[in-house]
C-alpha cells in the first residue's frame, strides 16, 4: 500500500482518490475484488492514508484520531462517508491539526463527518445523543496516542452500561419509529438495506445492547445475514458510483449476477431471509435486554417476577410466555402448538429461551397428529393478527418448518405479481389472520382456517400452483388428522381458490352459462363428499377470496370486487337450491334512447353514484361508438370495471361500472358535451388521451412492460366466445381495445376490466358473424393481432 500512495505534509488526498479508483476499476471479472475483499482493501487504504497524514502533521502524543461508523466497524462501502473523531486532552495546536486533517479530504471531494473532542466531551456527547453513542461505542484507533483512544473507548462504554437503564425507552422508541418509517427489508420491493427493519442498523442495535452487557453478541445466523446485507450494499455502491442504501428494482438483476445469486427474485429471497433473521434477533434482543436491565432503588428489593399459569405446561414469566418447570415437549406432543396458541391468544411474546428449548427437544409429531395438537393449531390460526408474530417466531427457530415441511418452498419466496406486497409465506399467514374474523360465516371454520393457510402452498415448485397445491393440501390434511371427506374439501379449496374472483371479475354474471359452470365445478370437486358439500365449498371459497384479497395489498379488495363476488355467490347458491337465477337488470333506458333518436345527440346519466358507480351512455349505433364512450370516460379520469352493451333500434346503450381514479364523479353534462364533440369530430380522442397519459401516467418506466397476451375461451359465455387480454394498464386502454375490436367487425357483448396493480386482465365477450357465436381461427388471429397492436 505504501508504494501506491504518497502522503505529503503539504496536504493532498488526490493519491487516496486515485488509489481508491484503482480498487473500484471494473473490467476483468477475475481480477475484480469480492465485496468483502473490497471493503477490507478500502479500510486498509484509508487507514494507511490517515495514519500517514497524522504522522506527517505531528499528531503523536496527547491526541489521537479514531474512526467511528462504517470505517470504525471496518465495513466501509465504496462511497461511504468517513466518520472521524479527533481526540485530545487540551493540546494547544489541536485546531491546526484538525485543519490539516480535514481540508485535504474536503478538497479531494471525500465525504467526511468529523468532530474534535476531549475525553470528557466524547463521554458527554455519548450521554446525550443516542446516535452518537452508538458510533462512539465502536471507535477504532487510527493514529496518535493509543492510550488516549483506549481510555475514551473504555469511558464511553462504562458510561453506556451505567446509563442504559435510563435510556432504554429512547432506544426502543427510536428503533420502532425507524421500523415504522422505513418498513421491512424483507418485504419492500426496494428495501433500505441500512435503515429498514432487519437492516444493518438493527445489527448495530444488537451490538449496542451487547456492549451494555444486556444480551449476547449477535449469533452466527445474524452475522451471516449481516455479511449478505453488506455485500449487496457494497455492490450497490460500486454499481451506482455513489452512496446508495436502497436497492432499486432496476439494479437488482445486476447486483444478483455479481453476487452469483441468479436473478433479482433469488436475490430478493436471500435478502428476505437475511433481513428476517436480523429483525427477529433485534426484537428478541430488545425484550431480553428489558428483562436484564439493572434494578435500582425499591425495584432492586422486589422479588423476582411470579410465574403465572396460562395453560397446561405454559406460564407467563416477566411478560413473556414460557414453559412451566415440569413441561417437556418429549412427553407432550401438543406443547409447541399450545405455547404458540397461548402467546397469540394473550398477545405476549414467546421467550427466546423457550423457543430454543422447544427447538432442541420437541420431537416430530406422529401422523396423523394427535387431536389435541390439531386443536391447538386451530386455536393458533383463529387468533387473527397476533398469529403473524407468533408464526414468525416459530419459523425463525425452525419449529414451523418442522410442523409444515412444505413451507420451505414458499419461505421468503418473492411474489411475481406486483399487486402482492408480501412474500408468499407471509401472504399465507396474513390471509389466515384476515380470515379469522370470517369464521362465523361458514359451517366449518376449521377447514376455512387450514385451507386459507395452505391456499398458495403450491407456489415456488413450477407448474400451476393451484394444481400443485391441491395435492400438497391433501397431504397436509391427512397428516393433521382430518377425515377423508374434509381432506377432499381442503384440496378443492386450494385447487379452486381463484375460481370466484376470476369468474366474477372476468365473466358476465348475467349469463346463465357463467353461474352453471361455477356450480358444476364446485360440485364436481367434492362429488365424493356428503350432500351439501358443494355449498360448503362455495361458502369457504367466498370467505377465502376476501381474505386472500385483503392479504394481497391495499385496494385489492375493492368495493367493486366485493360486490361482484357476493353477486356470483348468491347466484350460485340459488342454482344449487334449484331456485331461479336473479333476472338481469331491467333495461329501463328507453327514454334515453328516444332522446337520442330525436336529436341524434348522446345522452349520459349516472344510474348509481355509489362506489363503484354506474354510468349509462346512449349514442347513435355506429362503428366506433363504444370506443368513443370509453375514451370520454377515460378522459374524465373514470376507471371502467365493466361494460354491458345493448342496442335498441338505432341506438346503442352502454352501462359502465366506474370509479373515479381521484376526486369525485364528473358532471354528466360534461361527459355528454365531450361525447358530442367526439361524434361530430371537433374533439380528437387520440390526441386528448395522449395528453392525459403524458400528464398523469406513472413516470417510473425503468422496466419494460410485460408483453401483452391474448387467450380465448369457447365455453364460458352463451352464444359467444371470451377474449381475455392480459397486459399492462394504461389510461384509455378500454378505448384502444374497443376501437381495435370495432375495426375487426367483431360483435362485442360485454366487457370486464380487472386491474391488478399495474397489470390488467380484461375480458371481452365476442360473437362471430355466423350466428352461432363461433369465431373462425383466421378471424381470431386477425383480432388478436389488432388487439395486441392497440395495446402496445
Amino acid at each position: 500500500m505504501s508504494d501506491a500512495i504518497t502522503v505529503s505534509s503539504a496536504g493532498d488526498a488526490q493519491d487516496l482518490v486515485r488509489a481508491k479508483a484503482v480498487l473500484l476499476q471494473t473490467g476483468d471479472a477475475k481480477r475484480r475484488l469480492s465485496p468483502e475483499a473490497l471493503r477490507t482493501a478500502l479500510v486498509d487504504l484509508h487507514d494507511f492514508w490517515l495514519s500517514s497524514r497524522c504522522a506527517a502533521i505531528g499528531l503523536s502524543d496527547r491526541a489521537s484520531l479514531v474512526a467511528v461508523g462504517a470505517l470504525g466497524r471496518r465495513e466501509l462501502a465504496p462511497w461511504s462517508d468517513l466518520d472521524l473523531v479527533l481526540l485530545h486532552d487540551g493540546r494547544k495546536d489541536i485546531d491546526r491539526i484538525a485543519d490539516q486533517l480535514w481540508y485535504p479530504l474536503w478538497d479531494a471531494g471525500i465525504g467526511l463527518d468529523h468532530s474534535v473532542r476531549t475525553p470528557g466531551q466524547a463521554v458527554q456527547v455519548a450521554a446525550t445523543d443516542l446516535r452518537a453513542a452508538f458510533g462512539l461505542l465502536e471507535i477504532r484507533h487510527i493514529a496518535g496516542d493509543t492510550a488516549l483512544s483506549d481510555s475514551v473507548r473504555a469511558s464511553v462504554r462504562q458510561a453506556w452500561r451505567a446509563g442504559v437503564r435510563s435510556r432504554f425507552d429512547e432506544i426502543v422508541e427510536g428503533a420502532q419509529g425507524r421500523w415504522r418509517k422505513i418498513g421491512d427489508v424483507a418485504h419492500r420491493v426496494e428495501p433500505d438495506l441500512k435503515n429498514g427493519h432487519g437492516g444493518l442498523r438493527d445489527v448495530q442495535l444488537i451490538d449496542a445492547l451487547a456492549a451494555a452487557q444486556l444480551v449476547d453478541r449477535p449469533g452466527g445466523d445474524v452475522l451471516e445475514a449481516q455479511r449478505l446485507l453488506l455485500d449487496v450494499r457494497t455492490e450497490l455502491h460500486r454499481l451506482a458510483g455513489r452512496a446508495r442504501d436502497v436497492l432499486r428494482a432496476q439494479d437488482a438483476d445486476e447486483v444478483a449476477a455479481v453476487l452469483e445469486l441468479g436473478d433479482r427474485f433469488e436475490l430478493a429471497r436471500a435478502l428476505s431471509g437475511a433481513a428476517r433473521a436480523v429483525a427477529f434477533s433485534a426484537e428478541t434482543s430488545l425484550r431480553s435486554a428489558k428483562g436484564a436491565l439493572p434494578k435500582r432503588g425499591l425495584a432492586a428489593l422486589r422479588r423476582n417476577p411470579v410465574r403465572r399459569p396460562l395453560d397446561s405446561g405454559v406460564v407467563e414469566h416477566a411478560g413473556e410466555v414460557a414453559l412451566a418447570r415440569d413441561a417437556a415437549a418429549s412427553r407432550d406432543p401438543a406443547l409447541v402448538l399450545r405455547v404458540a396458541a397461548t402467546a397469540a391468544r394473550t398477545g405476549l411474546p414467546v421467550a427466546a429461551g423457550t423457543l430454543h428449548r422447544l427447538a432442541d427437544t420437541a420431537p416430530e409429531l406422529r401422523e396423523p397428529w394427535p387431536r389435541d395438537a390439531l386443536g391447538e393449531l386451530l386455536s393458533l390460526l383463529g387468533t387473527g393478527r397476533p398469529l403473524v408474530d407468533v408464526v414468525e417466531a416459530l419459523d425463525r427457530t425452525g419449529l414451523w418448518g418442522r410442523l409444515f415441511p412444505e413451507w420451505g418452498a414458499v419461505r421468503d419466496l418473492p411474489p411475481r405479481d406486483r399487486a402482492h406486497v408480501w412474500t408468499v409465506d407471509r401472504h399465507l399467514v396474513e390471509a389466515c389472520a384476515q380470515v379469522a374474523r370470517l369464521t362465523t360465516r361458514v359451517a366449518r371454520p376449521d377447514l376455512l382456517l387450514v385451507g386459507t393457510l395452505l391456499h398458495d402452498i403450491g407456489k415456488g415448485r413450477g407448474g400451476d400452483h393451484s394444481v400443485v397445491g391441491e395435492s400438497l393440501a391433501v397431504q397436509v390434511g391427512r397428516r393433521l388428522g382430518f377425515a377423508e371427506p374434509d381432506v377432499v374439501v381442503l384440496g378443492a379449496m386450494v385447487r379452486h381458490h381463484l375460481l370466484l374472483p376470476h369468474t366474477a371479475t372476468r365473466r358476465d354474471l348475467d349469463d346463465p352459462a357463467t353461474v352453471t359452470r361455477v356450480v358444476e365445478t364446485l360440485v364436481d370437486a367434492v362429488d365424493d363428499g356428503a350432500p351439501g358439500t358443494g355449498g360448503l365449498l362455495l361458502d369457504l371459497l367466498t370467505a377465502l377470496a376476501e381474505a386472500d384479497s385483503l392479504a394481497t395489498g391495499p385496494g385489492v379488495w375493492s368495493p367493486w370486487k366485493k360486490t361482484l363476488i357476493g353477486d356470483l355467490a348468491r347466484r350460485c347458491r340459488a342454482l344449487m337450491a334449484g331456485e331461479p337465477l336473479p333476472a338481469p337488470p331491467d333495461d329501463s333506458d328507453q327514454e334515453m334512447a328516444a332522446a337520442v333518436l330525436a336529436d341524434q345527440r348522446p345522452q349520459v346519466r349516472f344510474a348509481d353514484e355509489d362506489t363503484p358507480a354506474t354510468v349509462v351512455v346512449a349514442v347513435p349505433a355506429a362503428r366506433g361508438s363504444l370506443s368513443a364512450a370509453a375514451g370520454v370516460l377515460a378522459l374524465h379520469s373514470l376507471e371502467v370495471h365493466a361494460a354491458e352493451l345493448s342496442t335498441t333500434g338505432e341506438v346503442a346503450v352502454f352501462r359502465f361500472t366506474v370509479s373515479p381514479r381521484f376526486g369525485g364523479l364528473p358532471d354528466p353534462a360534461l361527459l355528454r358535451t365531450d361525447l358530442g364533440r367526439v361524434v361530430d369530430g371537433t374533439l380528437v380522442l387520440a390526441d386528448a388521451l395522449a395528453r392525459k397519459e403524458r400528464d398523469y401516467a406513472p413516470t417510473n418506466s425503468s422496466e419494460p412492460p410485460a408483453p401483452p397476451r391474448v387467450l380465448w375461451f369457447d365455453d364460458e359465455a352463451t352464444g359467444a366466445v371470451v377474449l381475455e387480454l392480459r397486459g399492462t394498464d394504461r389510461i384509455g386502454l378500454l378505448h384502444r381495445v374497443a376501437a381495435a375490436l370495432e375495426g375487426c367487425d367483431a360483435e362485442l357483448r360485454w366487457a370486464r376490466v380487472a386491474t391488478l396493480g399495474s397489470s390488467v386482465v380484461d375480458s371481452f365477450s365476442l360473437a362471430g358473424p355466423n350466428g352461432d357465436g363461433a369465431i373462425r381461427t383466421a378471424d381470431r388471429r386477425r383480432i388478436e393481432q389488432a388487439v395486441i397492436a392497440a395495446v402496445g
